[in-house]
């Protein structure tokens, strides 16, 4: 064997041994040290919406990429009804074991404890806040063959026919009604309300042209977005990509004090281990932080978050005031 040849294939194992190596830590910089006695079974996330929408896009998306990492399938279950406290009342119930997770946002627990006479769960004694998994506006769209080209038309129609002009909701007392209402109250409007029992009802019936407009999380309506068949007139927040990258915020249309965020993030029972908590934290931010995660999150135009247990529990803390405080005056009340 020539001198040539012989340093050409020592290269040749040379390279493949660090390939190999390189592949060895990526999985290991994927995986988790199990705890002695978890996880041994099966996770579930509650998603309280109807399959479809933003919290059961993401749900699955964090199902996908946390099993290789916790060694255990990982499966969504959707319990939809009443605003989502169906879903998040089932899930308050569920054994404290770390085996249950809630999938939930600020609609549910800020907003519906006060909005329902009995929402079925307290979140400040039912669940234990886990870490703010991404951050995104709310936003305003229409379908492609919509009169409306800019936020200031439907505006300006809303002015000539009073309470005529709709918009539509993933339901009563979410973000993005309230969000609205306080729109509305603000630029002295009359619009009339219609909520669905999630995103993906209303964004059916926006496509169909039975509502003016849909107000929403970007992720809900992204992939009509992209495809041309929604038209975003306008966001909360500036900090948007993607699809949405370059949306006029309200207050550039002149409407101040509307810098509203729409959040989800990952809750378990306030019995649950300590020990188990934290295992969860850990291989929750590690799911969050692949390159799969990443950009479909980016994608449908939000922000990977992956906040830590206190960061995450103070603003839960803080919005449950905030927003309880605009229930009360906008005096929206459970329909």
């Amino acid at each position: 064997m020539s001198r040539t040849r012989e340093v050409a294939i020592v290269s040749k194992y040379l390279l493949l041994s660090v390939l190999a190596s390189l592949c060895l830590n990526n999985v290991a910089a994927q995986s988790l040290a199990a705890l002695s006695d978890f996880p041994k079974q099966a996770f579930t996330i509650i998603s309280p919406f109807p399959p479809g929408g933003g919290n059961d896009s993401l749900a699955r998306l964090l199902a996908a990429e946390l099993a290789p990492i916790v060694g255990q399938p990982v499966v969504v279950e959707n319990r939809a009804g009443a605003g989502g406290n169906l879903g998040t009342a089932y899930a308050a119930r569920a054994k404290p074991d770390g085996y249950t997770l809630l999938m939930s946002q600020t609609s549910i627990i800020a907003v519906n404890p006060v909005m329902y006479q009995n929402a079925g769960f307290v979140p400040e004694q039912d669940f234990e806040p886990l870490t703010q998994l991404t951050n995104a506006s709310v936003v305003f769209a229409v379908r492609e063959q919509s009169p409306y080209k800019t936020l200031t038309q439907y505006i300006a129609d809303a002015k000539a026919r009073p309470q005529v002009v709709n918009f539509a909701t993933p339901g009563n007392g979410t973000l993005s009604h309230l969000t609205t209402e306080r729109l509305a109250k603000q630029i002295e409007i009359k619009i009339t309300h219609i909520p669905y029992r999630g995103a993906g009802p209303a964004t059916t019936d926006l496509l169909g042209g039975q509502v003016d407009m849909l107000v929403t999380s970007p992720s809900s309506i992204e992939s009509l977005v992209s495809s041309g068949k929604l038209r975003v007139l306008a966001a909360t927040n500036s900090d948007l990509i993607g699809a949405f990258a370059g949306t006029p915020t309200l207050e550039s249309q002149g409407i101040k004090g509307m810098q509203v965020a729409d959040w989800y993030g990952l809750f378990v029972q306030k019995a649950t281990p300590l020990d188990r908590i934290e295992y969860i934290l850990k291989a929750v931010q590690l799911a969050m932080s692949t390159q799969t995660a990443i950009a479909k999150v980016n994608q449908g135009g939000s922000q990977v978050v992956a906040s830590d247990r206190k960061d995450f529990s103070q603003k839960v803390a803080k919005e449950i005031a905030e927003w309880s405080d605009v229930v009360k005056a906008a005096g929206v009340k459970a329909e």
